[in-house]
Formats: structure tokens, C-alpha cells, sequence
């Protein structure tokens, strides 16, 4: 039960298949308290995952760019539970011509929008919920790809994920005097809806499973989810501005 008692906030849940799902779920059998965020067209099926896991959780309508959406969270939040002591930061987002293989055919507005919500949306999560884990502290993880390199049609999103990175390593340092440690789990491929939308997921996925040294099951999200929730609890208590790669040690070896 490493999340016995813990109020857990858990962004990003769109199917069966999410990863924050699979973190969701597992907090919940580890003993948190679980909220889940979702607006939008993904709402109804954010509320009907939620009706799924263990113990049927509440949704909140989040727009992660919407400053009064970002109040209103808080705001909830205190009402609800009063403090809130994990957060999972499972969002991201760029429009198709981010993703083309193209990496000039994008102008600003499109790769504005993509750092907007893949990276600032970190900072965002993190001011909101700050009031509620000033006293006690608290931790924030967030999901991750390998940004060190550039893959295969990821384009703008790569540097939206290098820039999540980043904003991870700033928020820790201003975030500690709080006692909120803040890290990433850098994820292998795994078949989301979000994968769908990435051209060439399927080799890449191909391409892992051969070359990472651990095996790597692509439908498999609970290795990762395990890793979260260790991070969400206080299992690492000194730890932060930390990247953890879950992904078969694909990152550790050449071609």
C-alpha cells in the first residue's frame, strides 16, 4: 500500500489503453484516493474509463490552456480534499503538422500550441496544485520520451518533450523548498491512442522490441505505471529533477 491515504491527481486518461490509466488504476490498489481530469470531446470517455477502475473515480473538466480551468482546479481541489499529495502530468498534444515527418513544414501557432501543452502545462499543473501541497509537500511526475535524440516523424513534439525536460529540472529547483519533488518517467513505446497519431509507431515499435536488452511489450503499460506510482509515493524520498527510463534499456545501447 504505497499510496495508503494519499490524494492523487491524475491527469491524461483517455482509454483502457492510457498509461495514466494503468497508473490510475494501480495508485488506486495501492491505496490512493484518485481524481481524474478530462474536457472536452475526451470527457465522456475519461468519465467512462473512471467508472471502470476499482473504485468508480470523480472527474474534473481541466483544459490544461485555460487559466480558469487551472482556478476552478484548485479551487476544487481545496473544497474536495483540501490537499493534494501526488500529481501524474500525462499530457500532450501537437497538431498533425508537428508530426508530418516535415520538421520545416510547421509554422508557429502550430508548434506554440505544442510546447503549450506538452511542456508549459507542467508549470501550469504545478502552480495550480501548489497552494495544496505547500504544507506538506508532495511530488509531481510526468510522462516522457527519450528527448536526447531525434526519432523518426516525432519532430516538434521531440523538442516539445526536450522542453518538458527542462521545465522538469526548473521546477524542481524552485519546488524543493516546498519539499514537492518533481520527475519524469521516460516511457518505451506503447500502443495509446496518442501512439496512433505519431506516423511509423509501429516500426519504432518494432524496433524496440528487438533491440532493447529487457523485453519490451508495447501492450504492456504496467511496467510503467509501476515505476509512477514508486515515484508518487515516498519511496524516493531524495529524489528529484530525475529522468526514469522505463523502456528495456533501449536508451542505454547503439545500433
Amino acid at each position: 500500500m504505497l499510496l495508503a491515504d494519499r490524494k492523487v491527481l491524475v491527469t491524461g486518461v483517455l482509454s483502457e489503453a492510457s498509461i495514466a490509466t494503468s497508473v490510475a488504476r494501480l495508485a488506486q490498489e495501492q491505496g490512493a484516493d484518485v481524481l481524474l481530469t478530462s474536457f472536452g470531446r475526451a470527457l465522456g470517455l475519461t468519465q467512462r474509463v473512471a467508472r471502470r477502475l476499482p473504485r468508480p473515480a470523480d472527474v474534473v473538466e481541466l483544459d490544461v490552456t485555460n487559466t480558469e480551468d487551472l482556478s476552478r482546479l484548485t479551487t476544487d481541489l481545496e473544497r474536495r480534499w483540501g490537499r493534494v499529495d501526488a500529481v501524474l502530468h500525462a499530457i500532450g498534444y501537437a497538431p498533425p503538422v508537428c508530426l508530418s515527418g516535415d520538421f520545416l513544414a510547421a509554422g508557429w501557432d502550430d508548434v506554440g500550441t505544442a510546447l503549450h501543452v506538452s511542456a508549459y502545462s507542467l508549470k501550469a499543473l504545478a502552480e495550480a496544485t501548489l497552494p495544496l501541497m505547500k504544507e506538506d509537500g508532495g511530488v509531481i511526475v510526468g510522462l516522457d520520451f527519450d528527448a536526447r535524440q531525434a526519432w523518426p516523424s516525432y519532430d516538434w513534439m521531440g523538442v516539445a518533450k526536450a522542453a518538458l525536460e527542462s521545465t522538469t529540472r526548473y521546477l524542481a529547483r524552485d519546488l524543493g523548498r516546498y519539499r514537492i519533488r518533481v520527475n519524469l518517467v521516460a516511457a518505451g513505446p506503447v500502443r495509446t491512442v496518442a501512439a496512433r497519431g505519431v506516423p511509423g509507431f509501429g516500426e519504432l515499435a518494432d524496433v524496440w522490441s528487438w533491440r532493447s536488452p529487457l523485453p519490451w511489450q508495447p501492450d504492456d503499460a504496467r511496467p510503467i505505471s509501476q515505476a509512477c506510482v514508486a515515484l508518487l509515493s515516498d519511496w524516493f524520498p531524495a529524489t528529484t529533477g530525475e529522468i526514469v527510463h522505463v523502456d528495456g534499456g533501449f536508451h542505454a545501447v547503439g545500433a
